[in-house]
This record gives structure tokens, C-alpha cells and sequence, in this order.
């Protein structure tokens, strides 16, 4: 597993069990040193509860797979969410929109540049394995790109692009909206994120979007 599990033990067993192990007098610093080793334990206990329920979300939306359509479905949403639909729409958007639409254009390439370099120095340094490495029975319906999962890297360009165009074309909603949201249901569905890859990147994309429309509105 990428975190550890929750240790057998926690709450007063934990305090009884270190205090007779070390032949601690508990007092009040004890006391105070043995209350955040509880509360230590207890958040691991909950990340690990959380970890098994979102093993669960993962293995019921891989199962989407087993439907031939649905599945062609989003590993094309997936293969154009890599970068493709994105970039041309932006270069369309430069081309079409005139010249006000040079400056958040050029924002928006820019923020993916630093996008990408983000997600790709979270990936290395949290080196969390993808799920079909950990975890068996899973369909993978698509070749990852690399061997790390954390965050996804897919999810916060979708994010990312999709909050900037709406912003500069509201009239392009309709589109783009939907297409990052399937683009990030598709990351878990090919068996390639866990939720909570697909939830930060989407968190880290977002930021970048808000940072990227204030800066435009900051040089206009």
C-alpha cells in the first residue's frame, strides 16, 4: 500500500501498552505525549478506512469496462484529454478570437506548462503505484503513460482548461464541461487513478485556472 495500514492497537490500549512497554509514570507531559500519539493513530485509523472504501469506488467503476461502447468511449475521452483537445482548442480560440484572445490564451498555455510540471514533481516524490500494480482483477484498458498515479495529470488539465475557456467563451460550456468531467471518470473507469489522484488533480487545476484569470485581469 502507498500509506500505511492502521496499526491493531490505538485509543487506551495504545496508552497502556506504551506505558507498561517504556515503565512510564504517566504525568502531565505523558499525558499530553500520549494524547497525540491517540490522535495520531486514530487519523491513521480513518485514512485507512477511507483508503478501503475508495478501493471499492475504484474496483465498481473499472467494472464499467465489461461494456465494449462504453468503454471505447472513454479511452477516446481519455486519449484526447492527454493534451490533444485541449492545445487545439486553445490554438482555435487564439486563431478565431481575435487579438483579445491572445493574452488568456497565452495564460492558459502557460499554466499548463506549469501544470505539468507540478503533477510531475508531486508523481516522483510521492511515488504512489498505479492500481493494477497493487491491486488484482482490474481491467486496464489503456497503456499508462507513466508508473506513478498521484496525481492525476489528465484530470488537472481538464480542470484546468475547462474552467479558462469557459471563463473567455461561456458559450462553450456545453462542451467543455462535460468533456473534463468524462475525461476524469474515464482516468478511473481504464483502471489508471484512484479518487483521490482524480481529486487532487482536479483541485491543483482549479487553482491554476483561478491564478491564471486573475493574472489576465491583473494585465488587461
Amino acid at each position: 500500500m502507498w500509506w500505511p495500514r492502521t496499526p491493531p492497537w490505538y485509543g487506551r490500549n495504545l496508552r497502556r501498552c506504551i506505558g507498561r512497554r517504556a515503565g512510564w509514570r504517566v504525568g502531565a507531559n505523558r499525558e499530553a505525549e500520549m494524547s497525540t500519539f491517540i490522535r495520531s493513530f486514530r487519523r491513521l485509523s480513518l485514512l485507512s478506512k477511507y483508503l478501503h472504501w475508495e478501493e471499492g469506488v475504484m474496483y465498481r467503476l473499472n467494472h464499467v469496462n465489461a461494456i465494449r461502447g462504453l468503454r471505447r468511449i472513454f479511452a477516446v475521452s481519455s486519449r484526447l484529454g492527454n493534451g490533444v483537445a485541449w492545445y487545439t482548442l486553445a490554438i482555435l480560440l487564439a486563431v478565431f478570437g481575435g487579438s483579445s484572445a491572445w493574452l488568456p490564451m497565452s495564460v492558459m498555455m502557460m499554466s499548463a506548462g506549469l501544470g505539468l510540471a507540478i503533477y510531475a514533481t508531486i508523481k516522483h516524490f510521492t511515488a504512489r503505484p498505479r492500481p493494477q500494480v497493487v491491486h488484482d482483477g482490474l481491467v486496464l484498458s489503456v497503456t499508462p503513460l507513466d508508473k506513478y498515479s498521484f496525481p492525476s495529470g489528465h484530470t488537472l488539465h481538464a480542470v484546468n482548461f475547462a474552467i479558462q475557456i469557459t471563463a473567455f467563451a461561456p458559450a462553450l460550456a456545453w462542451l467543455v464541461i462535460p468533456f473534463a468531467l468524462m475525461v476524469a471518470l474515464s482516468r478511473m473507469v481504464l483502471g489508471l487513478h484512484y479518487l483521490s489522484d482524480v481529486l487532487v488533480g482536479a483541485a491543483i487545476g482549479a487553482l491554476l485556472a483561478v491564478s491564471s484569470l486573475w493574472l489576465v485581469s491583473a494585465l488587461v
